[in-house]
């Protein structure tokens, strides 16, 4: 069963369960993996790779920590917490996220590994680390971990 097969099913349950959250950000995840599938089919492809599912989540997610930020600096809470629903509703269908100190061990490895010494060597380590992280860890945090490893 496909993302998107998975989210329709949801969709139902939340209508029939009449959770106005749920609906909603059940409906703007399928928006967005149904805009992403018919971007990549004059390629040829016919149905999204769960790499690729996976990025329009991690996208989504991301947009939501941003509304979240940006409605608590206005002092909208009201908003910000609608956002932080919506993100836990989402974060069901992404990895579990690492912590800080797996974020660390990892960004250790790939500096041993690649043989980074300093902060000019960032660029070297961010690819392998985002690549090896994605979806689950946030890119500031793994950018984070690598500036304070190489300073």
């Amino acid at each position: 069963m496909t993302l998107i097969d998975r989210i329709s099913e949801n969709i139902k349950t939340a209508m029939k369960a009449k959770d106005k959250i749920r609906l909603e950000t059940f409906r703007s995840i399928k928006k967005v993996l149904i805009e992403k599938e018919v971007s990549v089919r004059p390629s040829g492809q016919t149905e999204l790779t769960p790499e690729q599912e996976m990025d329009a989540l991690v996208m989504i997610s991301k947009q939501r920590r941003d509304s979240i930020e940006q409605y608590t600096k206005a002092n909208r809470l009201d908003l910000a917490e609608i956002e932080a629903l919506e993100l836990a509703i989402i974060e069901e269908f992404l990895p579990s996220q690492l912590s800080d100190d797996e974020i660390a061990a990892a960004v250790d490895a790939i500096i041993a590994k690649v043989g980074a010494t300093s902060a000019k060597d960032l660029g070297k380590v961010m690819g392998p680390a985002m690549q090896q992280m994605k979806g689950k860890a946030d890119g500031k945090k793994v950018q984070d971990a690598v500036k304070s490893k190489l300073s």
